[in-house]
């Protein structure tokens, strides 16, 4: 039997996410390490539209410590892929030059059609979905959210619908300057954003149940259901009613940082910007008369890493 095994690598405005994994004859996908680290890329790129040096040197840091894993664990192939941050903003010459030295690939910028595919494939995997059956699913990112509509089965799905948004939850943070705990109206404002941001986002079947994807919506499961420490397993698959969703979000934005952070499920360093992205899942579910979500713990780094496995078998 051949083994191959490779990293994936997914720079994101907020987090930097890294699995290892391999692929049999089989076809199947194994996770062996499945790391996010926060660095908070993103960080002031909606108004400066530039990459501070301060971000990019905690990202490049989060990249030695990732580099030295996947060395670690042999890999064959890396991948690593930029999205929202490395898309819209300038001085991005630093971080590729440190993905190069480290990894001996060149950083590739997804743009969000390649993103919203990429997580789709990804993000469905592991699921219990009825195969060709039409899923919808959103992954709400630091500075975009992406939203897809589609067929997922054994092979290369099949979109009908692709779209990337610049609402995020780092970016709608800083856009509305949300105070510690936010006011009404800065909520109100931050609602109003998300829900004019999707206003053209087509319907779903009525009964449908979306699946949210990324660290917002993992991060929300988790302090909904208690689960601390985090494990993925417990998390991936679970559904939440948008009424419970709502309950969460609602006791999230009325407390302060520091009792958000101590709250068990909650992922410290997501706790500035959890309230605004919680909104942005909310806007959405509630354009598609949703009354559920279910919940995956993967996503674009799964996409990106059965991407790659699948080149080396064409190879």
């Amino acid at each position: 039997m051949v083994v191959v095994r490779v990293a994936s690598i997914d720079i994101g405005s907020n987090a930097v996410l890294l699995l290892v994994a391999e692929m049999s004859d089989s076809g199947s996908l194994r996770a062996l390490t499945d790391v996010a680290t926060i660095t908070r890329l993103g960080q002031g790129v909606d108004q400066a539209r530039t990459l501070l040096p301060e971000a990019v040197d905690r990202t490049r840091v989060c990249l030695e410590g990732y580099a030295k894993l996947a060395r670690e664990h042999q890999v064959e192939r890396v991948a690593v892929v930029g999205t929202s941050a490395v898309r819209d903003a300038r001085g991005a010459q630093a971080l590729s030059a440190s993905v190069r030295n480290l990894f001996g690939v060149d950083l590739r910028v997804l743009s969000g059609e390649e993103e919203a595919r990429l997580t789709f494939l990804g993000g469905l995997d592991g699921l219990d979905l009825l195969p060709g059956s039409q899923t919808a699913l959103f992954d709400i990112g630091g500075g975009s959210t992406e939203v897809v509509v589609g067929r997922y089965g054994s092979g290369e799905p099949t979109l009908s619908y692709v779209e990337s948004f610049d609402v995020g939850s780092v970016r709608l943070t800083e856009r509305h300057a949300l105070s510690d705990p936010p006011t009404p109206r800065e909520l109100a404002d931050v609602a109003r954003s998300a829900r004019a941001a999707f206003a053209q986002v087509p319907s779903l079947v009525a009964g449908q149940v979306p699946v949210g994807v990324a660290g917002t919506m993992t991060t929300l499961a988790a302090v909904a259901l208690g689960i601390a420490p985090y494990v993925g397993a417990r998390v991936h698959g679970a559904i939440l009613s948008t009424e419970q969703l709502s309950r969460v979000v609602q006791e999230l934005e009325t407390l302060d940082l520091r009792s958000r952070r101590a709250l068990p499920g909650m992922e410290p360093k997501r706790a500035d910007v959890i309230v605004a992205g919680g909104h942005i899942a909310l806007a959405l579910l509630e354009h598609w008369h949703a009354d559920a979500v279910q919940v995956s713990d993967r996503g674009l780094r799964w996409g990106v890493a059965r991407e790659t496995l699948d080149s080396v078998g064409d190879g």
